[in-house]
């Protein structure tokens, strides 16, 4: 009987937290220094996977440019969120900016060609915060999620600079037939797009044109333009009520 080293969960669990804290704080990036590397090894082996020294050194040497990515990133929550009272709130309690530094992590591992990993460094933030980002997605500057419980990001999803979504937002594929494996399966979602709660856009071939906005509760499998505003109409009724009975 095969051995799938499933124990790796909690090796992998500790490495991500570890790594997602060096990225912020100093003090921490020097002593978490040579655990990370060794860690690194120590998965790459157990997956087989070979050339770890040459994934970790071009690995470490990107880590500046996604912590200004990251940096970009908290930015764009702090001037979105009302609720947000400085810039240090935003890197030490906000859910979607801790998966957004997990997926921009994962993410440069996946370029890298490393691919179990990240999806376990990504299924890991999926747990904690409820937001499933693939680290295949392809994520543009000053990325907000707001709430962000129930967001699924597909794989080949493409989404532009200065994008707001918010909870429950599914990117999406209308097939999910391993044939398609290597074909764009999921939407792109051009600049400045706003996308409201509980949208889903489904389809590899479906754009969602630059500055539009997506109204929460809408389903898409077709292209929209830039500049577009899409809504879902529903009636509701209010009625008054009649010795606590209502009409």
């Amino acid at each position: 009987m095969k051995s799938y080293n499933v124990c790796l969960k909690d090796t992998v669990k500790t490495f991500t937290k570890r790594l997602f804290y060096s990225l912020f704080d100093c003090q921490q990036e020097l002593e978490q220094e040579e655990y990370l590397e060794n860690t690194f090894y120590q998965i790459l082996s157990k997956l087989n996977i070979e050339n770890s020294e040459s994934i970790w050194q071009q690995f470490k040497a990107d880590l500046p440019n996604i912590r200004k990515k990251l940096d970009l990133d908290a930015i764009a929550f702090e001037k979105n969120d009302p609720a947000s009272h400085s810039l240090e709130e935003i890197y030490l309690a906000y859910p979607g900016f801790y998966a957004i530094s997990i997926y921009r992590l994962s993410h440069a591992l996946h370029q890298l060609g490393v691919y179990i990993l990240p999806r376990m460094m990504s299924e890991y933030i999926h747990g904690i915060t409820g937001i499933d980002i693939h680290p295949g997605a392809t994520i543009g500057d000053s990325f907000y999620i707001d709430h962000g419980t129930g967001i699924v990001i597909g794989e080949t999803s493409i989404i532009g600079k200065n994008v707001k979504i918010y909870q429950g937002v599914t990117l999406g594929g209308i097939s999910v037939a391993k044939s398609l494996a290597s074909t764009k399966r999921h939407p792109t979602i051009e600049d400045n797009v706003c996308i409201y709660a509980n949208a889903t856009i489904l389809g590899g071939d479906i754009s969602i044109g630059a500055n539009s906005v997506i109204g929460a509760n809408v389903w898409i499998t077709q292209s929209v333009p830039e500049n577009s505003l899409v809504t879902y109409q529903t009636e509701i009724k209010i009625r008054p009520k009649k010795n606590g009975i209502r009409k």
